[in-house]
């Protein structure tokens, strides 16, 4: 016969097996003072002030020298653009001591900022200061052009160290197209995790943790970075360049981190100093602009070639006649070499035209991914935006998307870039626009009522002053920036670049 437990035993038995409420408060007390103990070393840094973040030197890079953007001119009056630096940025000025009642906003990018391929005066720069004089006519708005071309963000970050003396009241950062136009190496950064470094992001917010690492860890010696110069050295001003561009998911990695990181201490140094920041995420062409350069995968075999040449063959036979079957070899294509980018490309144009534009926008991304050179902002670099917008709480403008809902397919294509990430200027003037309700949000300004159409008055009456010889000049522009994206440059062979780098690289 088994043992028969009556309900009152169970009922004790039970209660003899959980822990009183006691002692779950004594092991919550426990865990609370273990916790305590890191609020009290975090408080202590802040009373003492140690445990700063250094943000005044760039981890990943060194340049040979830095040259100030701006410099006073013969009266000491006003700042101006330095000559030297004419080459990639816009002639500005602004006064050495600001007026009471004014406003002055710097927006710190690439080409897109100096309104490539024209200049500032059709800038979303230019239409911004237009349009915040009539959204809130009592201030002087000064919106101060720093977009240089070819500069990457570790390029802007000492131009805001610098910029930070001059009065701001708020800082524009509008990059991530030029981050893979200089060359770099990285080193153990290569293979660093993106899980990893928004860890690494979210505990450098601790003093505490902070000196736990200045003081535990050595730092890199500098000579171990690569050295920049003062100036861009892109791969494309040299003749052939694209040649430089190769497969390498190591150097992209680094590439993220350094991106990553530069939008970390420009965001830092902006709070520190209590000054508003804005993120713009720059728009870039997905519909009309083919991958600037495609390679196979690394471990195709002579039969996988093969197989891969006759789908395409089989693809290019049939598009006119018979699409659907082309559509059919692409993705056969495909399936066996997912990384070339321009299979994607011609994809995603078929789709287009049978009308499935989600699946298209879906090829057109890949086929940007998958871009040995890549000249548009990729994914990964996209999300490090997202995250540093989102750990830090600054506002985030996707200018992508806002010029992308104004295409007719949903794909944003030429009808708003005049290349593959240049806005036109209707996508600069929607940029402006957009930035006025952002800075109304971090209280830069009181908009009056029916500033819009008033700043659209404005624009054309702007627009109309523009001399014919500003847009020849910039048609030439167009034309010489799109050999250029195709390695067409009349430098100096890129071959003599990398020779030029090893020689002077140290032992």
């Amino acid at each position: 016969m088994g043992l028969v437990v009556s309900a009152d035993d169970q009922k004790a038995s039970s209660l003899r097996r959980r822990p009183p409420a006691r002692l779950w408060l004594f092991r919550c007390l426990a865990i609370l003072c273990g916790l305590s103990i890191f609020v009290v070393v975090e408080a202590a840094c802040c009373l003492l002030g140690v445990g700063e973040p250094q943000l005044d030197d760039d981890p990943f890079v060194g340049f040979s020298s830095l040259q100030p953007l701006f410099e006073k001119d013969a009266s000491g009056d006003r700042f101006v653009t330095a000559k030297s630096r004419l080459k990639f940025f816009s002639f500005e000025e602004f006064s050495a001591t600001k007026a009471a009642g004014t406003k002055r906003i710097f927006c710190l990018g690439g080409s897109t900022v100096k309104g490539r391929p024209f200049s500032k005066e059709t800038s979303f720069t230019t239409w911004l200061q237009l349009a915040l004089q009539e959204a809130q006519p009592d201030r002087d708005w000064e919106v101060i052009n720093c977009g240089g071309i070819s500069y990457a963000s570790y390029r802007l970050v000492p131009i805001l160290q610098e910029c930070l003396a001059y009065q701001p009241d708020a800082f524009i950062i509008c990059t991530g197209h030029n981050e893979f136009l200089e060359d770099r190496s990285y080193g153990e950064m290569r293979d660093v995790s993106p899980i990893v470094t928004g860890s690494f992001y979210g505990l450098s917010k601790l003093r505490s943790f902070r000196l736990i690492r200045q003081t535990m860890l050595p730092e890199s010696e500098t000579g171990n970075r690569d050295q920049l110069g003062a100036d861009v050295d892109a791969f494309l001003d040299y003749k052939n360049g694209l040649a430089a561009y190769h497969r390498d998911d190591g150097w992209r990695r680094g590439v993220a981190a350094h991106f990553e990181s530069n939008l970390e201490r420009m965001v830092s140094l902006a709070q520190r100093a209590n000054v508003p920041i804005i993120l713009i995420h720059p728009p870039s062409n997905l519909a009309d602009s083919p991958p600037f350069k495609s390679e196979h995968r690394s471990d195709m075999t002579p039969q996988d070639l093969s197989d891969w040449e006759t789908a395409i063959d089989a693809a290019n036979s049939t598009l006119k006649t018979f699409p659907a079957a082309a559509v059919d070899s692409f993705r056969e294509a495909i399936s066996l070499d997912a990384d070339y980018a321009d299979t994607h490309f011609e994809l995603g144009r078929l789709l287009e035209l049978a009308g499935d534009f989600d699946a298209a926008r879906h090829e057109f991304l890949l086929a940007r991914e998958h871009d040995i050179c890549p000249l548009r902002i990729i994914a990964p670099l996209e999300q490090a935006l997202s995250r540093v917008a989102d750990r830090n709480r600054v506002p985030l403008l996707d200018a992508h998307q806002l010029l992308e809902t104004e295409t007719r397919h949903g794909m944003l294509d030429g009808s708003m870039l005049v290349d593959h990430v240049h806005p036109s200027f209707e996508g600069h003037q929607l940029m402006a626009m957009a930035l006025v309700e952002v800075l109304e949000r971090v209280a830069l300004l009181t908009p009056q009522s029916g500033w819009q159409k008033q700043a659209q008055t404005s624009f054309k009456n702007h627009f109309e002053q523009l001399p014919d010889l500003y847009f020849a000049q910039g048609e030439q522009n167009l034309a010489n920036l799109r050999f250029w994206t195709q390695g067409m440059a009349d430098g100096p062979p890129v071959e003599s670049r990398s020779q030029q780098k090893a020689m002077t690289k140290k032992p």
